[in-house]
């Protein structure tokens, strides 16, 4: 059929696109990271996948922001090698606010990269001693160079492992809908007791599952690069497990029985009550804790603040491809039931 074509090549696409478009300019660090207020800072700017020898260092600003007032711009800039520059700031005497520190962005503008920001780059301490007569508002941000192409965004801590994205979201995605299928044949079987709606549903829950385990599998690698450790006992690995946990008993109660017909019911039952705990366990407990997932504090979900335009065109492919290829291996899953049903004498 056409859209298992299309799953294909859907997939193709995401492998190809995601693996292979780079991301765009960024500040991977800054040195030092502390200064005190009225101190003359030289700070080193340090790029990922920044070209800085491409233009003039008179042609590129960076500042230390506050807000989008505030700002201190850097002077005496001096381009080291295309991913190193220093530059100079003066720090007013007086912070922004009245708090014994604060953390500043940093914030570079190229003409040939674009604008580069990395949050919460240095930390300034209060120095009630100095006397330097700077200002935070004489050089707010403004007239960026916006550099439009097609490329991925950098966020720093994940880097290039933001292209898991495009693979580790979908799978979850795909789950969902394998799982939601298959409790709808559940629902079919035991208002018709066709046979063939338990076997879609049991194909279904096994596809739904092998996506699961491949999500968590690609979610464990992640975790490992950007939090040290493929399990950290965040809540959400820990439902995520528990929903697994719970499919796998499925597959064990339909095989505890010798009469197929009575498995298959009670399957179809329990079926029911594993996919009405997916809701509570993916996504109203893990909004009750604090999670390393991406999202604000308590809200572990996907934020649409976690994707640009160039993402979505990979991102909602994904999600399209890794479902349709599913279907298709409950499809397949099906087929062998009924060939493996009609040689021991079943409808």
């Amino acid at each position: 059929m056409w859209w298992k074509t299309l799953s294909v090549l859907l997939v193709l696409y995401v492998l190809a696109v995601g693996m292979f478009v780079p991301l765009k300019p960024g500040i991977a660090y800054v040195k030092p990271q502390t200064a005190r207020s009225g101190d003359t800072l030289r700070l080193t700017v340090h790029g990922y996948n920044t070209f800085y020898t491409r233009s003039r260092a008179e042609d590129i600003r960076v500042w230390l922001q506050f807000d989008s007032a505030q700002a201190v711009l850097g002077q005496y800039l001096n381009v080291l090698s295309d991913t190193t520059l220093e530059a100079t700031f003066i720090l007013p005497a007086v912070l922004p606010r009245s708090k014994p520190s604060l953390m500043l962005n940093a914030i570079l503008d190229h003409p040939t990269d674009g604008v580069s920001l990395l949050p919460s780059a240095i930390e300034i301490v209060r120095d009630s001693t100095s006397t330097a007569v700077a200002s935070w508002e004489e050089n707010p941000v403004a007239r960026l160079h916006i550099v439009k192409d097609f490329s991925f965004p950098y966020r720093n801590v994940i880097y290039e492992s933001i292209r898991n994205t495009f693979y580790h979201v979908p799978m979850w995605f795909a789950l969902m809908f394998l799982f939601a299928a298959s409790v709808g044949n559940s629902v079919m079987f035991l208002l018709s007791k066709k046979l063939d709606y338990d076997r879609r549903a049991s194909s279904l829950a096994e596809a739904g599952l092998l996506f699961g385990i491949m999500g968590l599998v690609t979610g464990m690698l992640w975790a490992n690069f950007t939090w040290g450790a493929p399990w950290s006992n965040d809540i959400k690995q820990l439902m995520t497990a528990v929903v697994l946990l719970i499919y796998l008993a499925y597959f064990i109660l339909r095989s505890s029985f010798d009469e197929p017909e009575k498995g298959a019911r009670l399957s179809a039952v329990y079926n029911i009550f594993a996919f009405a705990s997916l809701i509570p366990l993916l996504y109203i407990i893990p909004r009750m804790f604090a999670s390393l997932h991406p999202g604000s504090t308590g809200n572990p979900a996907f934020g649409s603040e976690d994707l640009d335009n160039t993402m979505r065109m990979v991102f909602y492919p994904a999600i399209l491809g890794f479902a349709g290829i599913g279907f298709w291996l409950a499809q397949v899953r099906t087929r062998l039931k009924r060939v493996e049903d009609k040689m021991i004498g079943l409808d």
